[in-house]
């Protein structure tokens, strides 16, 4: 006899969940292929488990809901890749020669230093060892890594002597990351530690510039950062409602997006009208 379908479902759909912890990200044809079931059935199992709030619903698949812990590192990394080597791209043509920097914690701040390589006369000041890694043999750079506690899961350092060190410069431009986007411009993120450096970073920039793609605005996380409200430019693949645009503009935020068909002819990021 077959295995009862309630059963074969809440087993299927706990799998699901372990690959989501793995991987961040999973995508409907992904899924039927691998249980051996229909796109209907898997996308039923997605739309349960989104009602339960176990995951969150995008095209073509699904990606893990927040909780008061972030996602593995190498998770992080898979999700939206392609969007945020384009992010990092864009960003990085908004860095001039001989700029002095802050870079923070994050996948995307690391697409971002990846995209640097051409640019000579930086001064990088980061708590991020993979950035660090990026740009410390560009002989056009001086890289500065802030002490503190490294992290073993991402490489991040944190604590308060990092928040110290920070508060020694003023730099020309901030980029920064952020683990999750509320719908009132409210920036998230899951480390107490992480975000009181983020929150050095932004007091000790002239100029703050987010880079997060629009994933960011269907997560959660219990910390906050800061507000849109003291962003300068805002660096995502897409903004995935009028209404975020709306805020966006109420906050004076200059947005340039990168994302598939975000392109002018000439290649640079289309910028929201003001």
């Amino acid at each position: 006899m077959g295995e009862p379908a309630p059963k074969a479902a809440n087993y299927r759909q706990s799998e699901i969940l372990a690959m989501l912890r793995q991987s961040g990200r999973v995508g409907v044809e992904e899924l039927s292929t691998h249980f051996g079931v229909t796109l209907q059935t898997i996308r039923r199992d997605l739309n349960e488990l989104s009602e339960a709030k176990a995951l969150v619903r995008v095209h073509g698949g699904a990606m893990i809901a927040s909780g008061v812990a972030n996602l593995a590192y190498e998770a992080r990394q898979l999700v939206a890749h392609q969007s945020k080597r384009r992010i990092g791209e864009a960003a990085a043509r908004l860095v001039s020669d001989n700029a002095s920097l802050f870079i923070n914690i994050g996948t995307t701040t690391e697409e971002v230093a990846r995209a640097l390589g051409g640019h000579s006369g930086l001064l990088v000041i980061t708590n991020n060892l993979h950035v660090a890694s990026e740009l410390y043999r560009n002989a056009g750079m001086q890289v500065i890594i802030t002490g503190g506690s490294i992290r073993q899961g991402d490489g991040g350092i944190v604590g308060g002597v990092t928040v110290a060190q920070i508060e020694n410069f003023r730099v020309d431009l901030a980029i920064i990351g952020t683990s999750a986007i509320d719908a009132d411009g409210t920036l998230l993120d899951f480390d107490v530690r992480e975000v009181e450096i983020s929150r050095a970073i932004i007091e000790h920039a002239r100029r703050v510039a987010l880079v997060a793609d629009s994933s960011k605005f269907s997560r959660s996380a219990p910390v906050k950062i800061a507000s849109f409200s003291d962003i300068d430019v805002f660096v995502t693949d897409r903004l995935p409602s009028e209404e975020i645009v709306e805020m966006c503009r109420r906050f004076n935020v200059e947005v340039i997006e990168a994302g598939d068909g975000g392109e002018t002819e000439n290649g640079d990021a289309a910028r929201l009208p003001e």
